[in-house]
């Protein structure tokens, strides 16, 4: 080894040497980027070149640093993290072959017959979601599928009724559909979440709903939950008791999309989510009222060690409130987290420590491997590894050291702490929302100061207490109480967001920027000891770049969705946060949103055919872009009509992009692309760069992992592709040569 390869090897062991116990929890990092490299290399001879790799240099180091005799902190490293990526790719990938579900193959309509699995209410949007176990029309395999039901639309018309539920066997017609791949690229990835969690399809009710069989027997947890959460709905109405229907079943279908959107935008989406906050505040609640009760038993209090039992009770307060709250996976993540703590406190070891976060992670990935790449995973865990980073620094530890001082000042000293703790989370979370859902709130440190104590010192034990006082129908001040202090955080959290610069938006973030977020902030809140002392500061750097990277983003020029049937235009330069032009604005504002969200611009939404760049008929937009210091060309159809061969020949031939709805036969050759049905039942959804000459696929990150399948994600068509071609309404664009555009950066697949 040369003397280079020596000096570096002894400057790392040097390091890890001082860093001690602080390497411990990187392991379960390695293994999260295991788990995340199966999700982002495409195909299986990546996925088996990762592990290959990652076992051949766990071998190398362990045999050739054995034989030198030296750096055993190097070595363990080493092969500490090449056995965990390697572990963390294969896990996922087992679990994947093990439970993933197929998705049905092509939409249909057909009748079936099965046993409602879960039922989820979503009063306010007038629906009732039902999991049902079936068979597929198609092979005759059992499949879960998810159907919607209306509210108040009565038996004969498909509604929702009181005796659909679990347990119980129907008989219905619906539509279904497979579950959908992301919209456009960057968007949500409901196949994969589907894959995971056993749905293979989703669709509506067509007429009436026939219960065959009621349920037999009670189901307990889920009766409960449901008693619980309409009983809470009756005493406090919209989506004040939305929220606290939440707080007690984790069911927040009745709370309005609008104040979701602005609680999201505000930070304060993890009230929303039964999660560590609320587990943590039961497990409190039950070990603080079982110690004073026992305490209060002298014969008890002599014989048995009182916190012991109090912990017991708060260990079994935790795991009923999540039996309680349906077993959502945020829930069982926090219990396990808080029964990992509790049992810190009975051995005697410090509850708040990296390590025993690290041990949770591995919990969580080992049970749920697929979580890791969700928005859930990440800020759950970004979040505490925040706290834990700024409670273990030096000068926070000694801010909030005991002393002699009056009781004001001992509370002032916990609120800027408090204050500080929301700030740095904020900064922590920012770029993982950035990421997943395209924004960010900027004011979520003062948010979280007012929701917080409010929902964990008012809201939820005053719903405790007027869940019990309705036993003797006294519950209503306690409901009062509720009621004003919900509808108080919704006041609040509409003024914060309403504020300028409240809310931050941007396009669709890249893994590699992303990437340099999560490592940055990574090594910045697990390297604690005093011994290293400034290098935790070295992961600024990602950070900072990250960040340069993140404000030069700019929106695609182009979206074209899976089916072809809709477009996007960005005009980034129109006015303030930019114009957004469609071809089919809908009546829906989903597929808006979404359009919106990708670009990241936040001005109006505009019809393509009023634009003036765009000269539209009844069948096709001829649309010129300026982009880059050239002038684009597009031709996009409107709908399922084609232009016969020679005239639509010379169309294409004078522009630079065509996109169809329809796969187009005959010579269409445009300068750069033809986006038809064809190429899109390969690619998926598209985004164009057309300054930088970029094409992105949905295709392009789905690669050969099992949910997506070329062509399966389409909707069903009527039209028939081989038809005779029928006239235009109107003219195209002029038969001028359309400029030489260059080879495209990323290929498509």
């Amino acid at each position: 080894m040369s003397r280079l390869g020596r000096r570096l090897g002894d400057k790392l062991e040097h390091f890890l040497g001082l860093a001690g116990f602080d390497r411990a929890p990187w392991v379960a990092v390695g293994m999260a980027l295991g788990i995340s490299a199966w999700f982002g290399l495409p195909n299986r001879a990546e996925w088996l070149a990762l592990i290959a790799l990652c076992l051949g240099m766990a071998l190398m180091a362990w045999g050739f640093m054995s034989a030198m005799g030296r750096w055993p902190h190097l070595r363990m490293a080493i092969v500490a993290m090449a056995l965990a990526l390697a572990g963390g790719c294969g896990l996922v990938w087992v679990k994947s072959a093990l439970v993933g579900t197929p998705p049905l193959s092509y939409p249909t309509v057909a009748p079936l017959i099965g046993t409602v699995l879960e039922r989820t209410e979503q009063p306010a949007e007038g629906r009732v979601r039902l999991q049902l176990a079936v068979r597929d029309p198609h092979t005759g395999r059992p499949i879960r599928v998810e159907i919607k039901l209306p509210v108040g639309a009565g038996d004969q018309a498909g509604g929702d009724r009181a005796d659909l539920a679990e347990g119980a066997v129907v008989r219905l017609r619906a539509r279904l559909m497979p579950p959908e791949p992301p919209r456009l690229p960057g968007a949500r990835d409901a196949a994969r979440e589907a894959w995971f969690s056993g749905i293979s399809a989703v669709g509506s009710a067509i007429g009436p709903v026939e219960v065959v069989a009621p349920p037999r027997g009670i189901k307990m947890w889920a009766w409960a939950r449901h008693a619980l959460a309409g009983h809470v709905r009756v005493r406090v109405p919209g989506s004040a008791g939305g929220i606290a229907a939440t707080l007690v079943s984790g069911n927040r279908g009745g709370i309005a999309q609008a104040d979701q959107q602005v609680m999201r935008d505000a930070g304060l989406t993890h009230l929303l989510a039964i999660s560590g906050l609320h587990v943590s505040a039961v497990v409190a609640g039950a070990y603080f009222l079982a110690f004073r009760l026992l305490g209060l038993w002298p014969w008890f209090a002599l014989r048995r060690r009182v916190p012991v039992m109090a912990t017991l009770a708060g260990a079994g307060g935790g795991v009923a409130y999540t039996l309680l709250t349906g077993m959502h996976l945020p829930t069982v993540r926090a219990c396990v987290g808080a029964l990992l703590v509790l049992g810190a406190m009975l051995a005697g070891r410090s509850p708040l420590s990296m390590r025993l976060l690290a041990v949770a992670a591995f919990a969580v990935m080992l049970l749920w491997p697929e979580e890791v790449i969700g928005p859930s995973f990440q800020m759950s865990f970004g979040s505490v590894i925040a706290i834990i980073a700024l409670h273990s620094a030096a000068p926070v530890h000694a801010f909030l050291a005991p002393r002699a001082e009056s009781g004001w000042r001992r509370v002032g000293r916990h609120l800027a702490v408090l204050l500080l703790a929301g700030m740095v989370i904020d900064l922590a979370l920012m770029p993982v929302s950035l990421f997943h859902f395209h924004r960010a709130g900027a004011y979520g440190a003062a948010a979280n100061l007012i929701a917080i104590p409010l929902v964990t010192f008012v809201a939820m034990p005053a719903i405790a207490v007027g869940l019990v006082l309705d036993v003797v129908g006294a519950g209503a001040p306690a409901w009062w109480v509720v009621a004003r202090s919900l509808e108080g955080l919704l006041g609040v959290t509409h003024w914060i967001t309403s504020q300028p610069g409240a809310v931050s938006q941007f396009s669709a973030m890249g893994g590699g920027v992303y990437g340099l977020f999560i490592g940055g902030m990574l090594w910045l809140g697990l390297w604690q000891s005093p011994q290293l002392g400034r290098t935790r500061f070295w992961g600024l750097a990602p950070v900072l770049v990250a960040t340069v990277l993140l404000a030069s983003l700019r929106a695609p020029d182009l979206l074209i969705t899976a089916d072809g049937r809709n477009v996007g235009i960005a005009d980034a330069q129109a006015g303030s946060g930019g114009q957004l032009l469609l071809l089919r604005m809908g009546r829906s504002s989903y597929n808006r949103d979404n359009f919106r969200e990708m670009t990241g611009l936040t001005g109006e939404v505009a019809p393509l055919d009023n634009w003036p760049g765009a000269r539209c008929n009844h069948d096709f937009c001829a649309v010129e872009l300026v982009r880059g210091g050239r002038k684009w060309r597009l031709l996009i159809a409107r709908g399922d009509a084609v232009a016969p061969y020679p005239e639509m020949a010379r169309a294409c031939a004078s522009v630079d992009i065509v996109v169809s709805p329809r796969t187009l036969y005959g010579p269409c050759e445009p300068a750069l692309l033809t986006a038809d049905k064809a190429l899109l039942a390969r690619s998926g959804a598209l985004a164009l760069d057309l300054e930088q000459r970029r094409v992105v696929a949905v295709a392009d990150t789905e690669g050969e992992h099992p949910w997506w399948r070329a062509g399966h994600h389409l909707p069903a068509q009527d039209e028939d592709d081989s038809a005779s071609p029928d006239g235009l309404s109107g003219p195209l664009l002029p038969g001028a040569a359309a400029e030489s555009a260059g080879p495209l950066i990323a290929p498509l697949r």
